[in-house]
């Protein structure tokens, strides 16, 4: 499975996982069995539950195209809606644990969503072999709105264990320092502690000071450099929002 390294704000690479073709039409599907039982529904109480087909009789074919454009508009705004509101992720891509995600390492704007969105109906050309062909032969599996809105698609099933995740070893007499950090999410934790754990590796005393300062900043800390150095910081940071949070196992 090919990888794609995202810089993060901290300027750290971390390597994903490319959502593959198959799990993309998977997502697809599933995405479009919603918005046809959507439409299948919202007619059925049109026709039969609220008996309002008589307000089409008389009317021209324009008109009658309308009051179905109308009808069916979710249908046509659902990737765009529930992407923004989702973060990058429909039903669909969220069953197959897939995303869409900036390659710059920021945040997909609703201006990427809506990027991706226009550029669908060329994708979609000639039922769908487009966008296929993009997937194909494009470096990152992009489809012709990720390459216009400089997005990908990455998998979120990456093979991962305990160091990956926010979870943390915590004793059943730990003693928490900091309960400032209930102010954080889970999102910011994963960040914190991916970066903490690439900068680790690599020895990067810049991207360990850079993120301890961070923190500091976000949770309003001062904390004397003689008593805690910034490694042991972070690293009770992370453990302090496990016992808090109750992600501990």
């Amino acid at each position: 499975m090919s990888q794609i390294a995202i810089n993060t704000s901290q300027n750290v690479n971390i390597n994903f996982n490319i959502a593959g073709v198959g799990e993309r039409m998977l997502a697809f599907i599933i995405d479009l069995l919603i918005r046809i039982a959507y439409v299948m529904i919202i007619l059925y109480l049109f026709f039969n539950i609220f008996d309002l087909g008589y307000l089409l009789d008389g009317l021209d074919g324009w008109s009658v195209r309308a009051v179905y454009l109308i009808l069916t508009f979710p249908v046509y705004i659902y990737p765009l809606v529930l992407e923004s509101l989702m973060e990058g992720q429909t039903p669909g891509k969220k069953l197959m644990k897939i995303k869409v995600v900036k390659i710059d390492g920021y945040q997909a704007s609703f201006a990427d969503y809506m990027i991706r969105w226009v550029f669908r109906i060329v994708d979609i050309s000639f039922a769908g072999v487009v966008g296929l062909i993009s997937m194909i032969v494009s470096k990152n599996n992009q489809r012709l709105g990720d390459i216009a809105s400089g997005t990908a698609v990455i998998s979120l099933k990456n093979n991962i264990n305990i160091s990956h995740t926010i979870l943390e070893n915590i004793h059943q007499d730990y003693i928490p320092s900091f309960p400032q950090v209930i102010a954080l999410s889970d999102n910011d934790m994963r960040i914190i502690k991916d970066n903490y754990t690439k900068a680790l590796k690599v020895d990067d005393r810049q991207i360990i000071s850079k993120l301890s300062d961070k923190i500091k900043s976000i949770l309003k800390l001062e904390i004397d450099p003689t008593k805690m150095t910034e490694r042991q910081f972070i690293n009770v940071i992370i453990k302090d929002y496990n016992y808090y949070t109750g992600k501990d196992n």
